[in-house]
């Protein structure tokens, strides 16, 4: 897939105020500091489409963008910054909850996880919860380029061992890198592939 066009469209507080459309979407979701906005802007070529910044949990709204004028990109909060006021996170979490749970357009909810990393707790439940209520998601191990490729494969196999203790199938999962741009074809096939399923259902 080749990204010609993508725009801004909107930012939400609650899932019903999203765009209404039947057009697939994407949403991605991870920890603070996982490199999200990175991704996002070296997946559509857009250096400035997402927000970067410095300090993790920046992005606080349900934000949309027109990917091509047929899906829509989504980048949800972050989960696990921990300064951030304790009610303002719950609210954050409630707000991503119910739209991933009500979005019925949601083709993929996409996890980003710090591959640098070995396996965190925080990551790892936010999975089982997406498990226990069926959302469909895929895996994108971000910052390879941080590391040597032993030690990526070392962290992704590691974490795809604990869920092996849950899952009986394991997630589509992408090795990726927002600085040499590994991955990007994959993830956008896969979107393309998804795409062409998605539009039989409706």
């Amino acid at each position: 897939m080749i990204i010609k066009t993508s725009s801004f469209v909107k930012s939400s507080a609650h899932w019903q105020q999203c765009p209404k459309s039947t057009f697939p979407e994407y949403a991605f979701i991870g920890r603070s500091n996982v490199g999200k906005s990175s991704f996002i802007n070296m997946l559509t070529g857009r250096k400035t489409l997402a927000k970067t910044s410095s300090k993790p949990g920046k992005t606080q709204l349900i934000n949309h963008y027109l990917i091509n004028e047929n899906w829509y990109l989504v980048d949800l909060p972050g989960y696990g910054y921990t300064r951030t006021s304790k009610s303002l996170r719950i609210q954050w979490n409630q707000m991503t909850i119910e739209y991933i749970q009500n979005r019925q357009n949601l083709a993929y909810l996409c996890v980003l996880i710090d591959a640098r990393l070995a396996p965190q707790k925080i990551d790892i439940a936010f999975i089982e919860t997406l498990g226990e209520r069926n959302i469909p998601f895929v895996l994108i191990f971000t910052k390879s380029d941080k590391q040597s490729l032993l030690k990526t494969m070392k962290n992704v196999d590691s974490f795809l061992t604990i869920l092996k203790e849950q899952w009986e199938e394991l997630p589509f999962y992408f090795i990726t890198s927002a600085v040499t741009a590994k991955g990007k074809e994959d993830v956008l096939s896969f979107i393309e592939k998804t795409n062409k399923e998605f539009k039989h259902i409706l």
